[in-house]
């Protein structure tokens, strides 16, 4: 049963899919906007290509003619995905579900105004002047989002009527594609956030991943752990908020559903449907298949009977500090000689700083103490240096 995939995205999340696809018989076509990305270190073909260019994306598309297509990031010409499910190619998890989530604007009027689900107060805006009136409305301290953007990249925070204009800015910058918008939340008084890895299937039930916790910087994650310490009752609550939309967008694949927890209530927050930088936990090997695994399964339509939770786990960034086109690392022996540690480095080509480089990966058993199991990852993370 060997599909044709091709991957739009081919970064470390898309290298670990891709691993996953082979060890299952696939043939993978992994696409990029430069070459040598570290999916396409060991997928069977590659294309350089500007995904925003839907011409050069239906070029691709008639050229491999895959029987699958899964889209690893946000900037993609997402509209050109339902004439591809009208041609018989299935789009990952769906056309629906893919051309929704790649804008903040979709997912959350679809979570807040059709489902109903409990979210931080909104607004969108399109220019500066706009930003300060939305910002009026939603009031401070409040959190801006471009519209399309991974990874945290042109997320802020305005405390007072000086930031406004920066983080204006910061959010251009950091959008995705060629959408000038952005979403501006009021912030919430939360105790912490957690992902809640979805996986739907083509014939089986909506099955859940244990919690996980992670801690952000810069808008992005800098260590994620697995199992999150949580209420029963609230982490059933977000397992029924995460089945709601989940099902609403429609296909098979792994959702990455992220939630704001605080004392008396859960928040729906954002959802990506792929694999989460924050998932990356499950390499440590806290389950009985890991993110990439279920992934793949729930798109090939093979089946997954149950998702066990088998160790604690924590992953902890290694991230770059300098510019380099031919970057190093130094400190993998002292890394690994931490116990029950792992690393996975991602092959990218270049550097820059904040870039991440690679993940540290430490896991105990699941009377071991969560704190300590993240110390640890931390720890070998530190000890990995990228040089060059």
């Amino acid at each position: 049963m060997e599909k044709r995939i091709v991957l739009l995205g081919s970064g470390e999340l898309g290298k670990e899919f891709v691993i996953a696809c082979k060890r299952l018989g696939q043939y993978v076509v992994a696409v990029d906007s430069y070459a040598n990305a570290p999916a396409m270190q060991v997928a069977d073909a590659y294309e350089v290509i500007n995904m925003l260019d839907g011409l050069a994306l239906d070029v691709v598309i008639a050229k491999h003619r895959p029987d699958i297509i899964v889209p690893e990031i946000e900037a993609i010409r997402t509209e050109r995905f339902y004439h591809y499910e009208q041609q018989g190619i299935q789009v990952v998890p769906s056309a629906k579900a893919a051309n929704f989530t790649m804008n903040r604007k979709a997912i959350r009027d679809l979570a807040a105004i059709d489902l109903n689900l409990k979210t931080a107060e909104y607004r969108y805006a399109t220019s500066e002047a706009s930003l300060r009136a939305a910002v009026a409305e939603v009031g401070m301290p409040c959190v801006v989002k471009p519209l399309m953007s991974s990874s945290g990249k042109g997320q802020s925070v305005i405390k007072s009527q000086n930031d406004i204009s920066k983080s204006w800015q910061y959010a251009v910058e950091g959008s995705r594609g060629d959408l000038v918008e952005v979403i501006v939340e009021a912030f919430i008084d939360f105790d912490y956030e957690i992902t809640l890895l979805t996986v739907t299937q083509q014939n089986g039930p909506t099955l859940f991943c244990a919690p996980i916790g992670h801690r952000q910087e810069r808008g992005d994650y800098q260590e994620s752990w697995q199992p999150m310490p949580m209420l029963e009752q609230q982490l059933r609550e977000a397992e029924q908020m995460a089945a709601k939309v989940t099902e609403a967008l429609g296909g098979a694949g792994l959702f990455g559903v992220e939630f704001f927890i605080s004392k008396t209530a859960v928040y729906f927050s954002e959802l990506s449907p792929r694999p989460h930088d924050t998932g990356m936990v499950t390499l440590a090997g806290t389950q009985n298949l890991n993110e990439f695994e279920l992934h793949a399964r729930a798109v090939l339509g093979l089946p997954i009977n149950e998702i066990q939770l088998l160790k604690k786990g924590a992953s902890a960034v290694i991230l770059a500090a300098a510019d380099s086109n031919s970057p190093r690392f130094e400190g993998i022996d002292a890394a690994l000689s931490v116990p029950n540690s792992d690393i996975r480095l991602f092959g990218k080509p270049t550097s820059r700083p904040y870039r991440r480089m690679g993940v540290a990966l430490v896991y105990g058993d699941l009377d071991k103490e969560i704190e300590y199991i993240t110390s640890q990852a931390k720890r070998v993370a530190a000890r990995v240096s990228v040089v060059g």
